[in-house]
């Protein structure tokens, strides 16, 4: 259940900008989380390196469970690289500039589908509350 609601949070930072075009109401509460946007999204992504080996032995449970929960681990890596660049650069690419080229490189890739995958996020956190 946990990482359904934080799915559900990195899915809505993630397309703010469209949810707020379509409800200009919910800007009030998106400013309220937008600033932890960065550590939001570095504890998503560590979290998601942490239970990857749980989502790849999901893919065995013969029910539409299994295949969720790999699309929330995979999910929650792939947001909370893109909404913890800037952090994760700061702290651990700076001092090399190989790995912040390679990273910048990952980011600008991702940044491409973030909105989708903010999404997606959503309905996969919804889908999994109810699963």
């Amino acid at each position: 259940m946990g990482i359904s609601l934080v799915l559900i949070v990195l899915g809505i930072l993630a397309s703010a900008s469209v949810i707020i075009k379509m409800k200009p109401e919910a800007k009030q509460l998106i400013a309220v989380i937008e600033p932890f946007q960065g550590w939001i999204g570095v504890a998503c992504f560590i979290w998601g390196l942490v239970n990857i080996v749980t989502g790849i032995k999901a893919l065995t449970i013969p029910s539409l469970v299994g295949p969720f929960i790999f699309a929330a681990v995979a999910t929650m890596i792939l947001l909370g690289l893109l909404m913890g660049f800037g952090l994760i650069s700061k702290y651990a690419l700076s001092k090399n500039e190989a790995a912040l080229a390679k990273g910048e490189m990952i980011r600008a890739r991702l940044a491409t589908v973030q909105i989708p995958l903010g999404f997606a996020a959503i309905v996969i956190g919804v889908v999994t509350i109810i699963l």
